[in-house]
């Protein structure tokens, strides 16, 4: 019965893109009382399958549980290779260092697509930490979000964009750097 409750409860993040309140979950899985479903919920957070963010919100937690990790893949010259498992990895953890400080953007634009970055990609930005000059970040210039790498020269900070066909943003107020960039997504 406990999987099939964690079942309805995943299906539903699937379909509404969010984790269900407790009363969503009191009505999706048949329960009389919301004790139950705290029961339920302490029961899937000592699991790790669910956890709950600095504000108490549920958030679901490792998602896409283990992976098998083959090896490498030759992007150059063609070699000869067997398949075989080295190890798994969980994407979750990979990707995510911290989930209270960490959100996605999707992409718009193509001002980064020399570092790879397409439209439409989405890009995982973690709140924490001082940019170093060179990192990807997520700042407010002058009133405007953008995207860019993080560039300092002595006591000039400006963003520079990974397109030729874009110029450098000098702050002619202020700059606030909001994240910085930690990985792309991007679905085929």
């Amino acid at each position: 019965m406990f999987e099939e409750y964690k079942n309805k409860i995943f299906a539903f993040y699937e379909g509404q893109k969010r984790m269900p309140s407790y009363k969503e979950i009191m009505n999706l899985l048949g329960f009389k009382s919301k004790n139950s479903v705290y029961k339920l919920v302490n029961k899937l957070i000592d699991l790790g399958f669910i956890d709950k963010d600095s504000t108490g919100k549920l958030i679901p937690k490792n998602l896409f549980q283990e992976v098998k990790l083959l090896g490498l893949v030759e992007a150059g010259i063609p070699t000869l290779a067997e398949e075989e498992t080295l190890d798994t990895l969980n994407l979750d953890n990979y990707l995510i260092k911290d989930r209270d400080a960490t959100y996605l953007l999707e992409v718009k634009g193509d001002s980064m697509i020399d570092e790879g970055i397409k439209e439409g990609d989405l890009v995982i930005a973690e709140r924490k930490g001082e940019p170093r000059d060179g990192d990807i970040v997520i700042a407010e210039v002058d009133g405007g979000w953008t995207m860019k790498y993080f560039k300092k020269k002595g006591n000039l900070v400006y963003l520079m964009p990974a397109n030729k066909n874009y110029k450098p943003i000098y702050p002619e107020e202020e700059m606030k750097v909001a994240a910085i960039v930690k990985g792309v997504i991007r679905k085929y």
